[in-house]
């Protein structure tokens, strides 16, 4: 699964309706660009692809103040929704991923209700400590890599990379269980994007021929 269907669906969401820059502006705010593969080119091929695809509606609106061309509005379709959960569900709960998958996920995790965020979380460790007896059939974690010579390091990397992640797993749901963070119906999500305008103190100066579309 790639990240950007995740970011992008979910930054679109979050406004109701966003140009292609305010997309861009709301990912690096969130350093998506430095651990995913969220760079110009992809947030704007991902947001007219999934235009073609019926996940998003363009709207061609008119150009800003400031000047220049009309600029398109991308707002999700029903479709979108649909898919923008089913890819947050998967993401949530696969443990076999890479890490900007696992990141999407978590930035968005509260457009969830609690319990479900709570429910996919312990489905992901159940998944983690399935994946890991699996590894342990070939390899005693007691005994030390060596056992296996220096491949041993490969599945002793592998087992502490699960046993970590399923730690942080029991840490987030704990913090969830215990009310931290505002879920889905429980009132007004925090506000993790820039408002019109607003300076960006992550942002990538280098300009994009999409920004101004």
């Amino acid at each position: 699964m790639s990240a950007i269907r995740l970011l992008v669906l979910g930054a679109v969401r979050q406004h109701g309706r966003a140009h292609g820059y305010q997309v861009r502006n709301d990912l690096e705010y969130w350093g998506a660009h430095e651990w995913s593969h969220a760079k110009p080119g992809s947030i704007y091929h991902a947001l007219k692809q999934m235009a073609k695809q019926g996940l998003l509606h363009a709207h061609e609106v008119a150009p800003s103040t400031a000047g220049g061309p009309p600029r398109t509005e991308y707002e999700i379709t029903p479709a979108g929704d649909e898919e923008y959960f089913a890819l947050l569900r998967d993401a949530l709960t696969s443990y076999d991923q890479k890490v900007d998958v696992k990141s999407a996920a978590i930035g968005f995790m509260v457009d969830l209700p609690r319990a479900e965020a709570v429910a996919l979380l312990e489905e992901r460790i159940r998944r983690i400590e399935e994946w890991r007896a699996a590894v342990t059939d070939h390899y005693v974690p007691e005994e030390g890599p060596a056992q296996l010579g220096h491949i041993g390091e490969i599945m002793n990397l592998w087992i502490h990379t699960a046993d970590a992640e399923a730690e942080w797993a029991r840490g987030v749901i704990g913090r969830i269980e215990g009310g931290a963070y505002t879920f889905s119906g429980e009132g007004e999500p925090f506000v993790g994007v820039l408002a019109e305008g607003e300076e960006n103190p992550y942002a990538t100066p280098r300009r994009h021929p999409g920004d101004s579309r």
